[in-house]
């Protein structure tokens, strides 16, 4: 399988990394919720909170507990649920291998 090579991505991880804590405080805030309240939510260590919220760096799993905890399970879970595409080309592939079960 050939990767496409021409697509764009405007977003560096940093760039990513920094909007989804930045976004993950703000949800916290308005909840009114100190990182310690979170962190008795969502079973995450406060200090992980807090290192996220300033270094940006965080496992996928302790990401999906505070998202859930922050009640963003809905969204979550429909993360990658739809193909993305960027020529009809591509998308008839994945409609062509949408049944299969293992990769290349």
């Amino acid at each position: 399988m050939e990767f496409n090579k021409y697509v764009f991505d405007p977003y560096p991880l940093e760039v990513t990394m920094r909007r989804l804590a930045e976004n993950l405080k703000a949800r916290r805030l308005e909840k009114k919720f100190s990182t310690k309240t979170l962190a008795q939510m969502s079973g995450v260590p406060a200090p992980t909170i807090q290192r996220f919220e300033l270094k940006h760096s965080i496992s996928l799993e302790s990401f999906v507990k505070i998202a859930k905890a922050l009640g963003y399970s809905e969204e979550i879970m429909n993360l990658l649920s739809e193909p993305k595409y960027d020529t009809m080309e591509e998308l008839l592939e994945i409609n062509k291998n949408s049944t299969r079960r293992r990769g290349v």
